[in-house]
């Protein structure tokens, strides 16, 4: 799959994976479509993308005034930056995103500032949203049902890799949309790997949502990074093991030197993703979660002490 296609996701019924070419990067981008009676975007990519999944809309058939509901799966912009294009380009849509995120999307100045802060240099492969009118975005929470005519989409709160995160479960196929939830899958490797981000990740949150996802015990994982892939136990198993293993990584080499961000140049230079992500994004992506981990464990000893 290269960046630009479409592709039904298999065992499902009209869904659709769109690959953004998210940060130049084949794969990492992913968008579902949804092609229902009320039809639905899962996640809407970095914004940059947003003519490649304009003509994904359209080659699925889904015109301008068909489409019913924008659905970012929280408001980190590489999965809600083209939420306000979307709307403007769709006038029938509703953006329906958690409600901590609502206000965010409808002023996303706070938003961007957050985000320039976390990705630093990498800010340029962004571009600045459009704000979603506040007549056009709805507030979720766990526990909530979206109708899509002839499926729903289940509501799940997943708040450790962001407070404003959730997944949504399609019953009928038994697929679930897991956001950040489950972390990165990186087919080429076959692994899963942590995404810990600043400034709100929560480890014991992020623990018990892999839980959740076992609970739920899909049939198919649709990640926000990477595209679908058949499930299994022992995968969320694997994520448990890969975070509690990250973050007691961080924990030890921060002993050990005693300043963050000779612990930050330590985890950069010892990456081992250059070759699925290139050098640069490879040491961007170590800085932004290692930076996430620092800030976590200031925040468990700030509840501790």
């Amino acid at each position: 799959m290269a960046i630009g296609d479409v592709n039904p996701v298999p065992d499902c019924t009209d869904l659709y994976y769109l690959d953004t070419g998210m940060y130049d990067t084949e794969a990492y981008g992913s968008v579902y479509v949804v092609d229902a009676e009320r039809p639905a975007v899962v996640d809407t990519g970095i914004g940059t993308n947003r003519d490649l999944l304009f003509d994904a809309l359209d080659g699925i058939g889904i015109g301008r005034e068909d489409l019913r509901f924008v659905l970012p799966t929280h408001v980190h912009l590489d999965h809600a930056g083209g939420a306000g294009f979307l709307a403007a380009a769709y006038p029938n849509a509703t953006v329906m995103t958690h409600e901590i995120g609502v206000p965010h999307l409808v002023d996303p100045s706070r938003l961007v500032a957050g985000t320039k802060a976390a990705v630093e240099d990498q800010w340029e492969f962004y571009v600045e949203p459009e704000p979603v009118p506040e007549d056009r975005i709805e507030g979720v929470a766990g526990g909530d049902v979206i109708d899509l005519g002839d499926r729903t989409l289940d509501v799940v709160h997943a708040p450790g890799h962001a407070p404003h995160q959730v997944m949504f479960h399609d019953r009928r196929d038994n697929t679930l949309f897991t956001a950040d939830a489950a972390g990165i899958w990186v087919p080429s490797e076959r692994e899963i790997r942590q995404t810990t981000p600043p400034s709100q990740f929560d480890l014991e949150q992020c623990l018990d949502d892999a839980s959740r996802i076992v609970e739920i015990d899909p049939d198919v994982l649709c990640f926000g990074h990477f595209g679908p892939r058949e499930y299994d136990e022992e995968l969320m198993d694997r994520y448990k093991r890969t975070l509690v293993e990250w973050v007691e990584a961080v924990r030890r080499k921060r002993e050990e030197l005693g300043d963050d961000d000779a612990v930050i140049e330590h985890f950069q230079e010892h990456t081992d993703m250059v070759d699925v992500w290139g050098e640069r994004k490879a040491r961007a992506e170590e800085r932004l979660n290692v930076r996430g981990v620092l800030g976590y464990l200031d925040h468990r000893a700030e509840r501790e002490s």
